[in-house]
């Protein structure tokens, strides 16, 4: 599954540089993750590292992309390729 970044957002800007696959960036008014990108971290860490790093919480599963952890280290092996 894809994450996503909610409205409790406080553009904090500790997320962005953690993603490894370039998946989150400023949007409108809060940062946003690219689900075409996103791979929860899989094929990097163990964990995702936007959710570790963030201080508010608001960094959840995206119900709208909804992905397998095979499924997501298929993405991450085109990402990466």
């Amino acid at each position: 599954m894809a994450l996503m970044i909610t409205d409790e957002c406080i553009n904090c800007d500790v997320c962005e540089p953690e993603c490894p696959n370039g998946a989150i960036s400023q949007g409108d008014e809060i940062y946003v993750i690219d689900p075409g990108k996103c791979t929860e971290c899989v094929g990097h860490y163990d964990v995702p590292q936007c959710i570790e790093v963030c201080p508010v919480d608001c960094i959840l599963v995206n119900p709208d992309h909804v992905e397998s952890k095979e499924q997501l280290q298929e993405k991450y092996e085109k990402l990466t390729a």
